[in-house]
């Protein structure tokens, strides 16, 4: 989740979208049939990893000749809107799909997913990841398969730890009160703090205990005394000079004063790797310097948000075997150890973390200990609608003068009007 925006590469392959798939006519949730025909792939990675997933698509093609991948890489900002205008539309829309998790339950219940139980394309289920199988599942079938998992870390400058004589933070209370010491010693700031993306409130709300949720028992929580806790901690970090934020362009913000060691720390995912290499601080001999842990715990708990990506299958798809055959093999411990290798992704596959070319790699190293503590999100069809919410009251809290009381408060409210059906 939450990578960079890849621009969208193989324009003429969107016009083919719509004669996407020829081939036999296989229908509904059929795994025989021949392998054979179109398979139109939309695929949403970006613009580092699009290269290797077209190339990996083509190996696909090799090993089915009978088989013509047309692959399209579209911008994840517009992929979800473009797939539900396709999809809706019943014309254009791509047998194959990489969703982002919470994708899924929201596609599936338009029934533009394809359930793939007992299909080819959920095979060796029980090697997935549990946390990453989790987002591919909406009211007891599988619609996804996992392709990519990830979640949030610590990442943190050694040097300038080293230097303020202080330890990796295990909870954000430590990172607050060895901020002095940071600032102090080295002129840098303990943390950027993402204010412009509600992805990163969950980490402060699973550190103090809560949840957006209870969908067991269609609860709205989030307003909760852990929810009021999870806002005063991020703006007690900030008030007290621990912190700096942004409410707009925190990526981009954060990343550049990490670079340049102006914070010591910021918390951010996979993806951000290869960009904190970039600079001064963890470039050539510097490389080192770098250093990932799992994000801070708060005063009850310590979590991340699950993150990744899936592939589903189009229900409407008029060469369903084949398309569950690509997704099958996008899937695999053999693709997931390439990508691995090739791209640093977090595999969804327990198999492949027992590789030694996979144990040894850096991403694996880095991660592995977040991804262990990572936190499934409800998984309900609105799960993408609740973040615009969170993202309205982190910026009240940072930027407005909102308490984190109320803040707490109009984002319950708000979950209740999307939710109808919670109290």
């Amino acid at each position: 989740m939450r990578r960079g925006i890849g621009a969208t590469a193989l324009i003429a392959g969107m016009a083919l979208a719509a004669t996407a798939c020829g081939g036999d006519a296989d229908g509904g949730n059929a795994s025989s049939g021949a392998i054979e025909g179109t398979v139109t792939f939309w695929d949403t990675s970006n613009e580092g990893e699009k290269d290797t997933y077209k190339k990996i698509a083509e190996d696909f093609e090799k090993k089915h000749p009978k088989v013509d991948v047309t692959y399209v890489h579209v911008n994840f900002g517009d992929a979800n809107q473009k797939f539900k205008n396709a999809a809706g539309g019943n014309s254009g829309a791509p047998d194959v799909m990489r969703t982002e998790v919470a994708w899924v339950a929201d596609f599936a219940n338009l029934g533009y997913l394809a359930p793939l139980d007992g299909t080819p394309a959920l095979h060796d289920e029980d090697d997935y990841l549990k946390t990453a199988a989790g987002s591919t599942k909406f009211e007891g079938k599988t619609y996804a398969v996992p392709q990519v998992t990830d979640t949030l870390g610590l990442f943190y400058n050694k040097r300038l730890l080293e230097e303020a004589g202080v330890k990796v933070p295990t909870s954000f209370a430590q990172l607050k009160k060895n901020a002095g010491k940071i600032k102090e010693e080295t002129g840098a700031t303990a943390l950027y703090l993402r204010g412009d993306d509600p992805y990163w409130f969950l980490p402060y709300l699973y550190g103090e205990g809560g949840d957006l949720l209870d969908p067991r028992h269609k609860k709205v929580t989030v307003d909760d005394e852990p929810g009021v806790r999870a806002f005063a901690t991020m703006k007690d970090l900030v008030d007290s000079g621990a912190a700096v934020t942004d409410t707009s362009d925190g990526q981009e913000n954060g990343m550049k004063a990490f670079q340049d060691g102006k914070v010591a720390m910021i918390i951010d995912g996979p993806w951000g790797l290869a960009l904190a290499r970039q600079g001064k601080e963890f470039k050539g001999a510097e490389k080192d310097n770098l250093g990932v842990a799992a994000v801070p715990a708060g005063s009850k708990a310590q979590g991340s948000p699950q993150g990744g990506w899936n592939l589903s299958v189009y229900a409407g798809t008029e060469n369903m075997r084949a398309s569950q055959e690509f997704v099958k093999y996008m899937s695999s411990a053999e693709v997931q150890a390439r990508t691995t290798k090739e791209l640093s992704l977090l595999p969804t596959r327990k198999s492949v973390y027992a590789k030694p070319a996979v144990r040894s790699n850096e991403m694996v190293e880095f991660f592995r200990p977040a991804v262990d503590k990572a936190v499934q999100r409800p998984w309900i069809a609105e799960g993408n609608a609740l973040f615009e919410p969170i993202r309205v009251g982190v910026d009240g809290v940072l930027a407005g003068g909102r308490s984190p009381q109320k803040a707490a408060r109009d984002v319950g409210d708000e979950f209740r009007k999307l939710l109808e059906d919670y109290k």
